[in-house]
């Protein structure tokens, strides 16, 4: 069986006519597309459609030596939407929506990283997309990882997909980012960006799929508390904190993850609407440099 065969597929891709090489990266997520030049993509509409039907297929799409500029980066990113800026991170100031994500060894302080995420989901919109660019890597380590959890959702038993069918969860921006700032400054945080909330299994807008929609800025249910999961007081609602960790944990399976060594010049697209990713922080004290472009959304549903 070839490894093309064996990659399952959200649906059906657009016919390929720019010359795309397409080599699946594992059986569960991710491709490799060779033969493209993200700086000809940047002006070119028709390819990047093309891109973004394979990015629903695969979830996240890797392209080696990208030698491009910041201006193509952003300019390739547009085709999909506008960009957002990070309210904590922030942006380059001549890219509005590029950030710098740079980690060094002068700055230990800064050197804290994620735990498995969808970004921005404490937005009401979270992303669509992003782009990631590396710029510089250290020597060895700082791999980033993938999970596809339209897979997970698939995978889990049916009694917890009955029971999650309905549930809604608060995603947080003052738990994640703001939980290392002093009071003053972690509630202006929240007054800015008040916790959204989403459906626990959100429907992929393009394909129609159900994903598994909870991660690391995910808080808690807001209608688990009812009588159907209550008899006295709170005698079951612990079951919702269970719960929760159990659903948020299934991104750490590894059958439905890919890992990527990054080089310089190495870009990564991923859907943000279905994969959740984890930038592995075991680098210390070296440096790493990331460019990433998050591509605005529509609200789950």
């Amino acid at each position: 069986m070839s490894t093309a065969t064996a990659q399952p597929a959200a649906k059906a891709p657009a016919v390929l006519t720019r010359g795309i090489q397409v080599h699946p990266v594992t059986c569960a997520i991710g491709a490799e597309l060779r033969n493209v030049n993200l700086g000809d993509a940047s002006r070119d509409a028709g390819l990047a459609d093309e891109i973004r039907a394979l990015l629903v297929q695969y979830g996240v799409l890797f392209f080696r030596d990208q030698n491009i500029q910041r201006s193509e980066h952003v300019g390739f990113a547009r085709h999909f939407g506008e960009l957002e800026d990070h309210p904590v991170v922030g942006s380059d100031p001549d890219h509005p929506g590029l950030v710098l994500v740079y980690r060094s060894a002068q700055s230990p302080a800064e050197r804290y990283e994620n735990s498995w995420h969808a970004d921005a989901t404490w937005r009401e919109k979270p992303p669509m997309a992003c782009v990631l660019r590396c710029i510089e890597r250290p020597e060895v380590g700082g791999d980033t990882m993938w999970a596809n959890m339209r897979l997970a959702y698939e995978k889990l038993p049916q009694h917890i997909k009955d029971q999650i069918a309905h549930l809604r969860a608060r995603h947080s921006i003052e738990a994640s980012f703001g939980a290392a700032m002093p009071i003053e400054k972690r509630l202006a945080l929240k007054a800015q960006f008040p916790d959204a909330e989403h459906p626990v299994v959100r429907t992929h807008p393009e394909s129609g799929e159900k994903i598994l929609f909870v991660n690391g800025f995910t808080t808690h249910f807001t209608n688990f508390h009812t009588a159907a999961h209550v008899r006295y007081g709170q005698d079951y609602s612990p079951g919702a904190s269970s719960l929760l960790a159990y659903l948020i944990s299934q991104a750490q399976i590894p059958e439905y993850q890919v890992r990527w060594r990054w080089q310089p010049n190495d870009v990564a697209m991923w859907d943000n609407r279905s994969v959740q990713h984890y930038a592995v922080m075991d680098y210390p004290p070296c440096t790493r440099k990331m460019e990433r472009a998050a591509i605005m959304g529509d609200a789950p549903f």
